[in-house]
């Protein structure tokens, strides 16, 4: 009456498992319409015209039901741009659709029938279908934030038997970065699994009407649980992250504090930062000697922060093919806005990053990766949640345009280590093997000067050399004394190699 044409096509996108079907399902359930569902593929025959014929049957039936809402999930199967199209019928289909959509309306029944599609692939769909007039308003549903996943979580907890306090549920949902709706579904059906185990343990000779009451789900059922149910955006780039923990590095304790300070303070307390104003860093670079723990210390880093990491080795990266190398970078920065808050670790960044004008190879190769590194860094789309981790022993190699302020803007010297870290190294491990009481400590720390961490690591060395001088004894014997670490056989090992 308003002069205003309602839209006739609705486009719902974003990852996997996010809930665009539920939301359709939804939609059509408070507004009483009658509901028609299209699986894209489902549509496709191998006649020829039957799909068209299909299409048509299915809009006609609709708007003989007011009001109707035709609903086609996984619309990029249906309607994937022509002119990367495989066959005939895709093209076929898709202008079948065009003109179906332009129809809608066309007797009088104007706002009666509505279209929803929904794909987590909006860049695949011919664009003629994204036009005003068709698919008139394109909504993405995200990843949902931590409030969102506590809002998830207490709805899909609300039949299920269950000890969590309310601030354990907002714990689990702050910890769980990444996950859709999907994967919190799989979360507490895993934690069910684990409650159950645990029940059936303490008793397993219940009847099946005795377990329904006896089963609880707590804490660490979920926690448990989120070992094995990865966010759904991880799955295709999932690593083993090792245990390695702040603990397990010696001494460089200025080094932890600053890397802390620089990566895992925003993303774990954002609104702090926001609150006083001050901007967190885009990028830290880790640069210093060879075998002075920087990779284990980033390793350390994804094991106590919690956030969801992506490692990156640099030559990985490197395609034959042109436009290869270029894309590999875009698609791991995708996957790491997809899991945000994330970190994105480089190791080797030298071999990526090299500066301009010295690569050389077809078309210079490493010149492009670079842009599109330094693009993905600091482009018109931002790079939000997400912190750049590198390691590098070349700092010098390294394009200076990449270590300005906005991309990598804290750059942290891990030093060779002085005596008290050597001290710590060696304490550390001594602890998972013997060590004669002949062992000075304070000698060894004293002739391990301008060594590496790496290099420290003299137990194994120095078992192997006793073991090699006691070989004569045999593997039996009743004295363990025979294979303890001594200085005397080990401090041979301790000659520097220059």
């Amino acid at each position: 009456s308003k002069g205003i044409p309602p839209p006739r096509g609705v486009l719902l996108y974003g990852p996997p498992g996010t809930g665009k079907t539920m939301i359709a399902k939804a939609i059509a359930n408070e507004v009483g319409a009658h509901v028609t569902v299209i699986n894209g593929p489902e549509i496709i025959s191998k006649f020829y015209g039957e799909s068209e014929s299909r299409l048509r049957q299915i809009f006609a039936e609709a708007s003989l039901r007011h009001p109707s809402i035709i609903f086609i999930d996984e619309l990029d199967a249906l309607c994937p741009k022509r002119e990367g199209a495989q066959n005939e019928v895709e093209k076929r289909v898709v202008a079948s659709l065009l003109t179906l959509m332009d129809g809608i309306g066309s007797e009088g029944s104007e706002g009666q029938l509505l279209v929803l599609g929904a794909t987590n692939r909006p860049h695949a769909l011919d664009a003629a279908l994204r036009r005003p007039g068709r698919f008139d308003k394109e909504i993405e549903i995200g990843i949902p934030n931590a409030q969102d996943r506590l809002d998830i979580l207490l709805k899909l907890l609300k039949k299920v038997p269950h000890s969590l306090t309310a601030e354990q549920l907002s714990q689990l949902a702050d910890s769980a970065h990444g996950y859709v709706g999907a994967d919190l579904a799989a979360l507490c059906k895993e934690a069910g699994l684990y409650a159950l185990r645990r029940a059936l343990g303490k008793r397993p000779n219940l009847l099946d009407t005795e377990v329904a009451g006896s089963v609880m789900i707590a804490f660490n059922d979920f926690l448990q649980g989120m070992n094995d149910v990865r966010p759904s955006a991880m799955r295709e780039v999932a690593i083993d992250v090792p245990k390695v923990s702040w603990s397990d590095i010696g001494g460089l304790e200025d080094v932890k504090l600053k890397l802390k300070q620089a990566v895992e303070w925003p993303l774990k307390h954002p609104e702090s930062f926001i609150r006083m104003g001050i901007q967190p860093p885009k990028g830290v670079l880790l640069y210093g000697p060879p075998g002075c723990s920087k990779t284990m210390i980033a390793k350390a880093l994804a094991h106590e922060s919690g956030l969801n990491f992506l490692a990156v080795k640099g030559p990985e990266l490197m395609n034959k093919y042109v436009g290869e190398s270029e894309r590999a970078v875009r698609e791991i920065f995708r996957k790491a806005r997809a899991v945000s808050p994330s970190i994105l670790f480089f190791d080797e960044i030298d071999a990526l990053a090299v500066e301009r004008g010295n690569s050389s190879g077809a078309g210079n190769v490493a010149d492009r990766v670079l842009a599109q590194l330094l693009t993905e860094m600091d482009g018109i789309e931002q790079l939000k949640d997400v912190t750049i981790l590198a390691a590098t022993n070349r700092p010098d190699m390294i394009d200076k345009a990449l270590l300005r302020p906005g991309r990598i803007d804290r750059i942290i010297y891990v030093p060779l280590p002085d005596a008290a870290t050597r001290r710590e190294i060696f304490k550390l491990h001594f602890q998972s093997m013997p060590v004669s009481d002949e062992v000075c400590l304070a000698e060894l720390v004293e002739r391990t000067q301008k060594y590496s961490g790496a290099e420290v690591k003299l137990p194994g060395a120095g078992a192997q050399n006793g073991f090699q001088m006691h070989a004569r004894f045999p593997l039996n014997a009743s004295s363990s004394d025979h294979y303890r670490w001594s200085p005397k056989v080990s401090m041979a090992a301790a000659v520097p190699w220059w």
